[in-house]
């Protein structure tokens, strides 16, 4: 509501849109574009950081693979099943392929005043992020076969078609269910894709023990950091490029409500395992960072400055207490990607109905629920088809010596061990285990 007040009304300003205007809305939007494909290294160097350095080859093999093809797989059918135009507002088709006419070059084609070519550019960066958050999840003991046939139909047909249901103007747009930037369209579709996909895999050996967890620490803590400090930088251009104009007080308001939720989803995250666990985690710490950014995703334009920090806290306790749930219940993570894509994703989604005074609690709801069972029944479709078909894991040797030499060949990093007798013999597990994960162990036995 309150960025309502501040953005010009557009839909009654296309034909007045000057030239400064229309250029500004276009370098904004493509510099935005370029912020969220900077994304794409952060969830590379994250997942890294976060898994066994034997497996690092494999998890930005995976990464290179999720955002080439998933701009392809837009450009082939994605953008026309995600904005078909008129449809009936459950599933359209606009045609394969994009093109677009000299209608489409000029303030015209969009009441924001870009171009055709700005908008599937921008909405393209998007498309492949669903899939960067399975893979976190699903990471050193997937085929890598396996989830790139996963990874390209689930960027190619499920997210675009579940999102056309509100971005696209179908069903849930016309029902009055608000999601700004992607909490649920993006994060949550990317988190119940991510939940399934390890719930179907199994944990990773040696994860739980005689019924025991038994942590296993990620290989470069310095890499993680710089992966969510990237995601943080990314994160400008995902919400403040969503407001689809250059904008200044609408755009400016909603970069502070984004930078104030992250925050506060640190400090949150910092202070509830430092009392779970009786020390402080850099791991749950970084994780609160994404925690308050995917929160407050949903709502980043329609909430109060106040309330941007009461959301962005509340999911940097969620995270945690969500890390611990999916332990307990031997959901095997090695990133945190289902606690801080979904748990957080469905959580930002419903604030928007606490918060917003014109939003309505049932109407999010029911949308979270709508985007849950039809995601959750897509992924488990596609896992189990390529389970029956290509099989799901690798065998247990490969996955002991590592993905990197099984998978690929190769390994990341040079350590000086001299052939492959290094995958195996250096775990990456040398460093302390994070707090929250020892304490949970500690408290197990």
């Amino acid at each position: 509501m309150l960025l309502a007040a501040l953005l010009v009304p557009t839909s009654a300003m296309a034909d007045e849109v000057t030239a400064g205007q229309f250029t500004a809305n276009n370098v904004w939007m493509m510099l935005c574009a370029g912020l969220v494909f900077i994304m794409h290294l952060g969830f590379a160097t994250l997942e890294s950081g976060m898994t066994r350095a034997k497996n690092t080859t494999n998890i930005l093999f995976k990464n290179t693979f999720i955002i080439s093809i998933g701009i392809l797989t837009y450009a082939l059918v994605g953008f026309n099943l995600m904005y078909p135009g008129e449809f009936n507002g459950f599933l359209g088709f606009a045609g394969f392929g994009i093109a677009t006419d000299e209608a489409g070059l000029t303030p015209a084609y969009a009441d924001g005043g870009y171009t055709y070519w700005t908008d599937f550019l921008f909405q393209a960066m998007f498309a492949a992020t669903a899939a960067t958050i399975v893979s976190g999840a699903v990471a050193e003991r997937i085929k890598l076969g396996s989830f790139m046939v996963f990874a390209t139909l689930f960027v190619a047909l499920v997210y675009p078609w579940v999102g056309s249901w509100q971005w696209g103007g179908g069903w849930l747009s016309e029902a009055g269910f608000h999601d700004f930037a992607g909490s649920t369209l993006v994060h949550s579709v990317g988190g119940w894709g991510a939940l399934v996909g390890a719930w179907m895999l199994g944990p990773r050996i040696g994860k739980y023990v005689n019924g025991r967890l038994s942590p296993i620490p990620g290989s470069n803590m310095p890499l993680a950091a710089v992966g969510v400090f990237l995601l943080w930088l990314g994160w400008f251009g995902f919400n403040g490029g969503s407001v689809l104009s250059a904008d200044p007080a609408g755009t400016s308001f909603v970069l502070v409500t984004t930078c104030l939720a992250a925050a506060a989803g640190a400090v949150a995250a910092m202070s509830s395992s430092w009392f779970i666990a009786g020390k402080p985690d850099l791991s749950m710490a970084l994780n609160g960072i994404l925690a308050g950014l995917v929160g407050i995703t949903a709502g980043a334009d329609v909430v109060g400055i106040l309330d941007s920090v009461v959301i962005g806290g509340v999911a940097g306790v969620l995270v945690v207490g969500s890390v611990i749930l999916f332990d307990k219940i031997k959901i095997d993570d090695p990133v945190g990607a289902i606690s801080v894509h979904l748990t957080c994703g469905v959580w930002g989604t419903l604030a928007v109905g606490l918060f917003a005074p014109d939003k309505s609690f049932v109407t999010q709801l029911m949308g979270v629920a709508a985007y849950g069972a039809t995601t959750v029944v897509c992924a488990f479709a596609l896992f189990a088809a390529i389970k029956a078909t290509l099989g799901l894991r690798v065998g247990e040797e490969e996955e002991i010596e590592g993905l990197d030499y099984g998978e690929h060949g190769m390994h990341a990093y040079d350590l000086g061990l001299g052939g492959g007798g290094g995958f195996s013999a250096v775990p990456s597990g040398a460093r302390p285990a994070p707090a929250v994960a020892t304490q949970l162990a500690t408290s197990e036995q």
